[in-house]
């Protein structure tokens, strides 16, 4: 069993950005967002991927998340079927000691949105919280994706 342990955090400015070492263009849909599972179609730069993700545990850190890679025109048409709305953003990656900070910029309904995650290795591991981050927000319902597709940022 595959399992995503990650802490998830609010964006104080842009800084990051010269940090970012890749950046990456997504798009992605929800075919199924229940409360106890999701299925996302992902469509990057240049592939796709199907993933499920099972609930969170009670501290939102840790949760099953099973990915695999597709054909990236078998995707676009799946996102077709998605429930709305379509999630785009842009992702830029950026190193802390052995760890790396995935920071989502969000567009379209959920323009002026910016959060940073970091994979752990356990929930009590310990990082270095660069000056950019902000509010933690692991576990805060609002800031799934999934939800983020049904109740647009520009909504709240």
């Amino acid at each position: 069993m595959n399992i995503e342990i990650e802490r998830k955090f609010l964006v104080k400015n842009k800084d990051f950005k010269n940090l970012s070492y890749k950046e990456e263009v997504f798009k992605q849909g929800y075919l199924n967002s229940d409360k106890t599972r999701n299925v996302r179609i992902r469509v990057t730069n240049d592939k796709a991927f199907l993933t499920i993700k099972g609930a969170s545990n009670a501290s939102g850190t840790t949760r099953f998340e099973w990915e695999k890679e597709i054909n990236r025109q078998e995707a676009e048409q799946l996102l077709l079927l998605c429930e709305p709305t379509i999630i785009e953003k842009k992702r830029y990656y950026i190193k802390n000691d052995d760890l790396i900070f995935e920071v989502d910029e969000f567009y379209a309904d959920n323009q002026g949105l910016i959060l940073a995650e970091i994979e752990l290795n356990n929930e009590h591991q310990k990082f270095k919280k660069p000056d950019w981050l902000g509010k933690e927000v692991t576990g805060n319902k609002e800031y799934y994706n999934s939800y983020l597709s049904k109740n647009p940022f520009k909504n709240w």
